[in-house]
């Protein structure tokens, strides 16, 4: 009797259907770090992880894969690709250092994917239409839902894009949402190569209009080149994630959907730490990333006696041990007044202890060389005050630079000052900066307005060359700082 009264209860009680979940797994900015770090990162923890979890996901990276150590450099991207094609990502969008090995490095970088190069503002220059093997999304099947997934390039190349063109990545987003909105996808996905909030490039990013102009029509925004960690941030109920850089971490962001309507219930998200004796390693992926190694670079060539730092180190002083020690490199092999170090160009710490030429490759990729500049007073003045975003996106040799503060700490009244004295609007100074910030890229875009007749290579020698060199004047202890400081 009373088993008879349950089951009529049972019954009796509203049905409760439950949500379908989708599990994606999100990286960005690997820069080809294929290994772990002092214990953290590579692909046999990002593997281990992956396989730990449910066995229907989605693998998305938001560019940058291609150049950053020397495994990338040496095969021109393409050892990226394979190992990420072992990995099994389902699709990836096209970051600014894909452009690394120029025009003509790309086709051979998109033709190597087995998965989705998926950039929807990005077209070949000649057709107007999108590159080989590239489009605008992509449809994927998830334990029952219909997810698409829609990539946006960063219009801002390493590399001059001669055989590419740009469109305005929302405009570009508007029609490609329409069509797979035509076509009936329950979770619209996103992943772009700009970040929510970028203060390392001291440009304004459109990525947050994303959630104030199609709320509800896109879901979840993966992005990227920024090296900024955001999770579960929202804009108008729109999911923005952003994982960092160089395989340290992975986001896995977990979707809800309605089992009966098919529409979002929730997006979150959460930050994995690729921490090797937490993760463990996927032995297959782990023996296959070995075999891609590099030769001859793993051989000590010199010795740090204490870390040195890429981030400023002290308050209220904005240079940092690293950025200085290469800026004065700079300074010293070219004779110049005045040296600049574009500070995004050092990657990663240099590490107390013997240092390698992998170790050097690691903190500046770049086969950049040394490049002279005059100028003039006036010039360098809106040049150091435009590299405050907020904070300075260069360090100097040579130069002194003093700021203050407004209320809302922000920077103002910026001073300049070489051997002691006021830079003069009127006065030549003779500069040494690297061949890709003189030629205008990237944060560096005040220098296409020097005509060329002002600018003349220093030499032949590498700024990777220069540190070696620099190494061999013995342990290396940290410089002191406070070039850029609030007076």
């Amino acid at each position: 009797m009373k088993k008879t009264f349950l089951l009529l209860a049972a019954c009796l009680l509203p049905a409760v259907l439950p949500a379908e979940t989708v599990t994606v797994y999100h990286t960005s900015d690997v820069h080809g770090f294929f290994y772990p770090r002092e214990g953290r990162g590579g692909f046999g923890a990002l593997a281990a992880v992956i396989k730990d979890g449910p066995e229907d996901y989605l693998l998305l990276d938001s560019g940058d894969f291609s150049n950053g150590t020397v495994e990338t450099r040496n095969s021109k991207g393409l050892k990226a690709v394979q190992l990420m094609n072992k990995m099994g990502y389902h699709a990836a969008t096209v970051g600014n250092h894909e452009f690394d090995f120029k025009d003509k490095g790309v086709a051979p970088i998109l033709g190597a994917a087995e998965f989705p190069i998926l950039a929807a503002n990005f077209y070949d220059k000649s057709t107007g239409k999108y590159p080989a093997h590239v489009a605008p999304y992509k449809f994927f099947e998830v334990d029952d839902v219909k997810v698409a997934v829609i990539g946006l390039a960063n219009r801002v190349p390493t590399n001059p894009a001669k055989s590419y063109s740009y469109g305005k990545p929302l405009k570009a987003l508007e029609k490609a949402l329409k069509e797979v909105e035509a076509q009936k996808a329950d979770v619209v996905l996103v992943i772009v190569h700009d970040s929510l909030k970028d203060e390392k490039h001291g440009t304004q990013s459109y990525v947050g209009d994303i959630g104030r102009k199609f709320a509800g029509r896109v879901h979840v925004v993966m992005g990227g080149h920024a090296h900024q960690i955001f999770q579960n941030e929202y804009i108008n109920g729109v999911l923005f994630v952003e994982s960092g850089c160089y395989l340290d971490n992975v986001s896995k962001i977990t979707i809800e959907t309605d089992d009966e309507t098919g529409k979002v219930v929730s997006a979150k998200s959460e930050l994995i730490p690729l921490i090797v004796e937490k993760t463990g390693e996927d032995e297959d992926m782990k023996e296959y990333a070995d075999s891609l190694r590099e030769p001859g670079v793993d051989v000590s060539v010199g010795e740090a006696a204490e870390t040195l730092s890429k981030f400023p180190v002290k308050e209220g002083v904005q240079d940092a041990p690293l950025n200085v020690w290469i800026a004065d490199l700079l300074k010293a092999y070219s004779g110049a007044q005045i040296a600049i170090h574009n500070n995004g160009g050092t990657r990663v710490d240099m590490k107390q202890g013997p240092v390698t030429r992998r170790d050097l490759i690691e903190i500046h990729p770049f086969d950049n060389t040394v490049t002279l500049v005059e100028v003039d007073g006036k010039f360098l003045k809106k040049f150091v005050k435009t590299g405050f975003a907020p904070r300075s996106l260069f360090t100097y040799s040579g130069l002194e630079v003093t700021y203050k503060l407004n209320k809302k700490g922000k920077v103002k009244d910026v001073e300049l000052f070489v051997d002691g004295k006021p830079v003069e609007n009127r006065k030549k100074y003779v500069i040494a900066t690297n061949s890709y910030i003189a030629g205008g890229g990237s944060e560096g875009f005040l220098f296409k307005k020097i005509p060329a007749e002002n600018k003349k290579l220093a030499g032949e020698t590498t700024i990777r060359d220069l540190m070696e060199e620099g190494l061999k004047q013995g342990p290396l202890s940290a410089p002191e700082t406070g070039r850029i400081h609030q007076r």
